[in-house]
């Protein structure tokens, strides 16, 4: 049961409709909500290089001290964005409490999730203008690492009523099939699933979800699709209006996805609802 929520913030507006999506489920579920701002290092020391490196080559004295000053900047910067968000939770009438860290993005937000039940970070971050893809590098680097369930936020915010399943029968989606049922349960929703396939195989694999489910006591609509799963996934999720998907993680190895694509990730990228992420 979820009752532990991190938030990540870095003030970009990704990162506000996370804040808002983790104070709307803290809420429901009486969760306690942590708002977590990371001040990046590489960013400081790659300016401090930069400058040092561009005032030496023009016979200026290198300003040794820019680094001291650009980290009290962005310690600033991010009390005013844990502030804010602290304004937020007392208007819910939700107590948070805050950390600022400075490291690694993605390393420092791994490390504190380990006393947290759920991650929630925005699809993309402030620096989105300069990412690749169409899933910020921070948030990849989450996704895959994070040991506790991510769940990434669109830019848009939208109450959650209508969460899909998508399950495969393997163990990641075993995982988020629980996690998806403790949900439903909690905030009082039905449940979609959806097995893509065909064949006895399927019908097995849904039947598996029919019963555990049944114990959960959820009300649940199963559904089989043929089709590529990935391409499949998207389609339901527009069509049944759903405003939640919960999917197990990464199946294969970096070096695999790399080569084959993975299922996981391309719904990741292109869908435009939240995605819970299940190990």
């Amino acid at each position: 049961m979820i009752k532990s929520i991190l938030a990540t913030l870095d003030g970009s507006e990704h990162s506000q409709t996370a804040a808002r999506y983790a104070i709307w489920l803290a809420t429901r579920l009486r969760a306690t909500v942590v708002g977590m701002h990371v001040v990046d290092v590489v960013s400081i020391e790659g300016s401090g290089a930069f400058l040092h490196d561009v005032s030496g080559s023009l016979g200026f004295e290198p300003y040794l001290d820019f680094s001291s000053k650009m980290r009290e900047v962005l310690y600033e910067r991010g009390r005013v964005i844990l502030e804010q968000f602290e304004a937020s939770c007392r208007e819910h009438g939700l107590r948070a409490d805050t950390h600022i860290a400075s490291g690694i993005v993605a390393n420092e937000i791994c490390e504190q999730a380990r006393t947290a039940d759920l991650v929630v970070v925005g699809h993309r971050g402030v620096n989105e203008r300069f990412s690749t893809g169409l899933l910020g590098s921070t948030t990849e680097s989450v996704t895959r690492k994070c040991p506790k369930p991510v769940l990434v936020s669109p830019v848009e915010f939208r109450e959650i009523r209508r969460p899909l399943l998508a399950y495969d029968g393997s163990q990641r989606a075993a995982a988020a099939m629980h996690e998806a049922a403790e949900l439903a349960t909690a905030l009082r929703l039905p449940l979609s699933v959806l097995h893509v396939g065909k064949g006895p195989a399927a019908d097995r694999i849904v039947d598996e979800a029919r019963r555990y489910l049944a114990s959960h006591e959820v009300e649940a609509d199963l559904a089989i699709r043929p089709g590529h799963a990935n391409e499949v996934i998207l389609e339901v999720m527009a069509e049944g209006d759903h405003d939640l998907l919960v999917i197990g993680a990464y199946g294969h190895s970096r070096i695999i996805e790399m080569v084959l694509g993975s299922t996981t990730e391309y719904v990741l990228r292109k869908a435009t609802a939240p995605v819970f992420l299940c190990r």
